[in-house]
């Protein structure tokens, strides 16, 4: 069977903050967003998430909908950014941004995690949460979508437009 993977609602923070693992809160519009999520999910037999509050609430919502259980994954969390993490993207120094840019996939100037360390722990989760018998909802974060869906070791295999609350199948 299939995974679907649902991006998590829109988190308590101001636009333009790197956050990656800092564990945020979902905003105020949460009850509406996760009710809107409802309405278009495929039907599902399981359902994982990273275990972030934002991604958790999410999926704690929709398992009481469907009268599923929830399953936390920690290799399905967002990408480590290291001391970025809580800075506004335009405090990051440039020169910092620039080594990212020159070797996208393998740089790590936050002192996190590369590109390259999320792909590989995101395929090696997904992999292990795909079988024969579930369609298994995964709720996640956008780095780890777009790492599970690249195809290439560029940012432009890695620029897969996922919004707050959105859903993609990974056959």
């Amino acid at each position: 069977m299939a995974l679907v993977l649902l991006r998590h609602t829109q988190p308590d923070i101001a636009p333009g903050v790197c956050y990656g693992q800092t564990d945020l809160d979902v905003a105020s519009t949460f009850d509406a967003d996760a009710a809107r999520v409802l309405t278009d999910l495929p039907s599902v037999s399981r359902i994982v998430s990273s275990p972030l509050m934002r991604c958790r609430k999410l999926a704690e919502f929709i398992a009481q909908a469907y009268a599923l259980s929830v399953t936390e994954e920690p290799r399905l969390m967002e990408m480590d950014f290291g001391c970025w993490e809580g800075k506004a993207w335009s405090d990051i120094p440039r020169p910092e941004i620039d080594a990212w840019a020159n070797d996208f996939f393998h740089a790590r100037p936050h002192g996190g995690e590369s590109v390259a360390a999320l792909t590989a722990r995101t395929r090696a989760a997904l992999s292990d949460w795909r079988d024969e018998t579930h369609t298994t909802l995964i709720v996640t974060h956008a780095g780890v979508i777009r790492a599970a869906h690249a195809q290439g070791e560029t940012a432009e295999a890695f620029n897969f437009p996922i919004d707050f609350g959105e859903h993609v199948g990974l056959p």
